[in-house]
């Protein structure tokens, strides 16, 4: 027994030195991401996205209310429902300017919360998304550097950092996934290659109050990602390089 906590003791520390999410899975988000009511296309995804281990990270626990912050397709959301549970709550987020742009983003909206009674579907504006007070978690994969895209205002970031802030409850998280950037990239490239540096999200998020706590740039991991290329580009779409950052909310 004691042979058997030493191994996995050692096991952990290995993970935790090559930066990878160490927490294991717990049952409640295995259940969720084996739940019949996920489209095919979405469970396609999950060798590539690896779910379990984001949303372990996150502590997506059964009872939590919690944010999918600019959705998609809704991927998460239909994860994040089952694994909250009944109790729980999701606030899927789409943003109004997003669906004025591209109106199948409202029908994605639509069709991912359909099948969840726990699922509550915002569209307000990004200067004012609509999220409620004591949020336990606000997650946005692939989707931050999408505030510095050239129709918004140049302080986007800084009013959604500020909601999220408020809506969260105390010891709250954000958790942040992302294309990453050079080191040291403009923010214009979040314009031109739909990426961003991990550096410009920490010193943004930071500002709005929140600490970070963990980050990992090996998840979700693609050493042959040139970074230099548009994550549409077929050469890399799907396979980008991306980084996670986890912040909290002081107590």
């Amino acid at each position: 027994m004691a042979r058997n906590l030493t191994v996995s003791v050692l096991a952990a520390l290995a993970m935790a030195g090559a930066g990878v999410a160490v927490a294991a899975v717990p049952a409640n988000i295995t259940a969720a991401l084996a739940d019949k009511a996920r489209p095919a296309a979405d469970t396609a995804r999950d060798a590539a996205r690896k779910p379990g281990e984001l949303l372990a990270l996150a502590e997506v626990k059964p009872g939590q209310k919690v944010a999918d912050f600019m959705m998609g397709g809704g991927y998460f959301t239909r994860i994040l429902a089952p694994a909250v549970g009944t109790t729980g709550k999701v606030y899927a987020y789409q943003s109004a300017e997003f669906i004025k742009f591209r109106a199948a983003y409202g029908t994605e909206q639509s069709t991912a919360v359909a099948d969840y009674k726990n699922v509550v579907p915002l569209t307000g504006p990004l200067a004012a998304a609509g999220l409620p007070d004591g949020l336990d978690l606000v997650l946005t994969v692939q989707n931050y550097h999408d505030m510095h895209l050239k129709p918004f205002p140049s302080e986007t970031a800084d009013t959604v950092n500020k909601q999220v802030f408020r809506a969260l409850r105390p010891g709250g998280l954000y958790v942040v996934v992302d294309h990453a950037a050079l080191p040291g990239a403009p923010l214009e490239t979040s314009d031109k290659l739909h990426r961003i540096d991990a550096a410009v999200v920490k010193k943004e998020v930071e500002a709005a109050g929140f600490k970070l706590v963990a980050e990992d740039d090996k998840l979700l991991a693609n050493p042959a990602d040139p970074h230099t290329a548009l994550v549409f580009d077929p050469s890399i779409r799907g396979k980008t390089d991306q980084f996670i950052l986890k912040f909290r909310k002081p107590q």
